[in-house]
C-alpha cells in the first residue's frame, strides 16, 4: 500500500509561509517501511539570507519584552504542542521509526517539558545584577541564533536550543535536518498558530551543505547551536570563526559504562544494554563501551547474551517492540560495516539479537562484542547503531584508563555497591555528564561534551547561559 504523500514545499520566513528561491525538493522516507512519506523544500542560500534578514529585524523587539512575556509564549507553544501531542508522536514515529514509548515519552514528552521549564526559567533568572557598591552587570541575549538540529531526536533538539534562545531574547532560524523535518514543520505550524510575533522564529530547509553552511557563516548569524557529529561541528566552527560567530556544538560520543568489581552485575548489564539501544542506538549519549573486571567477563556476557534475548526489533507501532530501524539504508550499511570490521580486528561476537520479520525497513539485529581492545575501531569510533563493546580490565586504574581513552568525553556511568567509590571513579572521568549507579538526569541539568564532543552544555540554567552576553556597566563614584 502507497502512503499518502505529504508535501510541504514553503520556508516559514518572517511570519509566513513563502515559497523557496530554489525549485528542488527533498523526499522524507519512513525508515520502517521505506516508503516515501513527505518531501519538503530543498532550501538555497537566499532562503537561509531572508530568514537571518526576518529574524535580525524581529530581534530588538522581542529582547525588549519583559521575561515575563517571553515566558508567557513559550507557555502559549507548550499548550499548543501539549493538546497536538498524539499527532507528534505519530510524526516522530512516520519520521525516525522510533518506538511507542520512545516515540510519546522522550521524543515528544522531554521537548513539551523543556518548554515550560525555560519559561519557568526566563522569569526567574537574574538577568540584570546590582548591588549597593555600584556594580552593575547585565545578561542580554546575543541576537540571531542558527539552530542546526539532527535526526535522531529531532523535536527534542530543536525545543533544546529554541527555547533557551527565545527566553534569553533572541530570535531564532530553524534548520532541521533533512532526514527527520517533519516534526520541526509541525512546530513551526503551532509557533504561527499561537501568533507569535513574525520573524522571532523562523524556518529554512535544505541540506547541511548549503543552508546550514551559509547560515554558519553569515555575517548577520550572531550565535550557531549545533548538534550532529563532530566532523560536521568542526565544519561549522570553521565556518562560524570567518565573523568571529560564537558556537554551541553538542557533538559525538564513544561513551563509557564502568562496571566495578563490587556491583550487582545482573542489574548493572541489563541498564547498560538499555542505555546502549536506546533509539536504536542512535543517541549521542549511548553507552557503548561496558568496561568490566576480567574475572567477571564470563559471568557478564552470559547475563548480556540472556538479556539481549528478550529484545524485540521490529514495527515500532507494534506493542512490545523496543528496537525500531536505522534512520536509513546508509546507516544500516555503516553500522552492518562496523560488525565486519569489528569480526576482521578480533573482537568476538558472544551474541546478536533477532532479525525483524518485516520484509522492508532498515533493520539491524543489536550485537554484542567481548575481548575488544582500546585499538579496534569498535572502541573508538562512534557506531550510532546497535552495537555494544564489552571492554575487560584488570583493575581500577586502568578501568579509568580505558573509558578516558578515546578523543570523546559526553557521557559515562559507573556501577559500584559503594556509591563513594564510584563518585570518585566519575569524577576522574573525562565526560560532560556521568551518570552513577542508577541516578537519572535531574531537571535542567547540563549536558554536553568535553574534548571533541563539543563545546558548550544545553538545559537548565547552563543552557540558557549558551544565549546570553555578559555586559558591565561602570556607575560612577556617588560624590560627596
Amino acid at each position: 500500500m502507497t502512503a499518502t504523500i505529504i508535501e510541504h514545499t514553503r520556508q516559514y520566513i518572517g511570519g509566513a509561509w513563502v515559497n523557496s528561491t530554489g525549485e528542488g525538493v527533498i523526499e522524507v522516507r519512513n525508515p520502517a517501511t521505506e516508503q516515501v512519506i513527505a518531501v519538503v523544500a530543498k532550501g538555497t542560500e537566499d532562503d537561509a539570507d531572508a530568514a537571518v534578514a526576518a529574524a535580525k529585524a524581529a530581534q530588538p523587539a522581542w529582547a525588549r519584552l519583559s521575561t515575563s512575556e517571553r515566558a508567557t509564549w513559550l507557555r502559549r507553544l507548550q499548550a499548543a504542542a501539549a493538546a497536538d501531542r498524539e499527532n507528534l508522536v505519530r510524526i516522530i514515529q512516520d519520521d525516525v521509526g522510533c518506538p511507542t514509548p520512545l516515540a510519546d515519552h522522550v521524543q515528544v514528552g522531554v521537548p513539551l517539558a523543556n518548554l515550560g521549564a525555560f519559561a519557568d526559567l526566563a522569569e526567574t533568572y537574574p538577568f540584570d545584577e546590582q548591588d549597593t557598591e555600584g556594580r552593575w552587570v547585565r545578561r542580554e541575549p546575543v541576537g540571531v541564533v542558527a539552530c542546526i538540529t539532527p535526526w535522531n531526536f529531532p523535536l527534542h533538539q530543536l525545543v533544546l536550543k529554541m527555547a533557551p534562545a527565545l527566553a534569553a531574547g533572541c530570535t531564532v532560524v530553524l534548520k532541521p535536518t533533512e532526514v527527520t523535518p517533519l516534526s520541526a514543520l509541525r512546530l513551526v505550524e503551532l509557533v504561527d498558530g499561537i501568533g507569535l510575533p513574525p520573524g522571532v522564529v523562523n524556518l529554512v530547509n535544505g541540506f547541511g551543505p548549503v543552508v546550514g553552511a551559509r547560515l554558519a557563516g553569515h555575517p548577520d548569524t550572531d550565535m550557531v547551536s549545533f548538534t550532529g557529529s563532530t566532523a560536521a561541528g568542526k565544519r561549522v566552527a570553521a565556518l562560524a570563526a570567518g565573523n568571529v560567530t560564537r558556537v554551541a556544538l553538542e557533538l559525538g560520543g564513544k561513551s563509557p559504562n564502568i562496571i566495578l568489581d563490587d556491583a550487582d552485575l545482573e542489574v548493572a548489564v541489563r541498564d547498560g544494554l538499555a542505555w546502549c539501544f536506546v533509539n536504536s542506538g542512535q543517541t549521542c549519549s549511548a553507552l557503548t563501551r561496558m568496561i568490566v573486571p576480567r574475572d567477571r567477563l564470563a559471568e557478564i556476557e552470559e547475563i548480556a547474551a540472556r538479556e539481549l534475548r528478550e529484545y524485540r526489533i521490529g514495527d515500532p507501532r507494534k506493542p512490545g517492540v523496543n528496537l525500531g530501524p536505522l534512520i536509513s539504508d546508509v546507516q544500516r550499511e555503516r553500522v552492518r560495516s562496523y560488525v565486519d570490521v569489528a569480526a576482521a580486528e578480533g573482537a568476538r561476537l558472544v551474541a546478536c539479537g533477532t532479525p525483524a520479520d518485516e520484509q522492508t525497513g532498515y533493520f539491524v539485529p543489536p550485537a554484542i562484542f567481548s575481548d575488544v581492545t582500546t585499538d579496534m575501531r569498535i572502541a573508538q569510533e562512534e557506531i550510532f547503531g546497535p552495537v555494544l563493546a564489552i571492554l575487560p580490565y584488570d583493575d581500577e586504574e586502568q578501568a579509568v584508563t580505558i573509558a578516558n581513552d578515546t578523543v570523546y568525553g559526553l557521557a559515562a556511568c559507573v556501577w559500584s555497591s559503594d556509591p563513594d567509590r564510584a563518585a570518585r571513579v566519575a569524577t576522574r572521568i573525562r565526560a560532560g555528564q556521568v551518570r552513577i549507579n542508577d541516578g537519572d538526569r535531574w531537571p535542567g541539568a547540563p549536558f554536553g561534551g568535553m574534548k571533541q564532543s563539543g563545546l558548550g552544555r544545553e538545559d537548565g540554567s547552563h543552557g540558557l547561559e549558551e544565549f546570553l552576553e555578559i555586559k558591565a556597566i561602570l556607575l560612577p563614584k556617588p560624590t560627596a
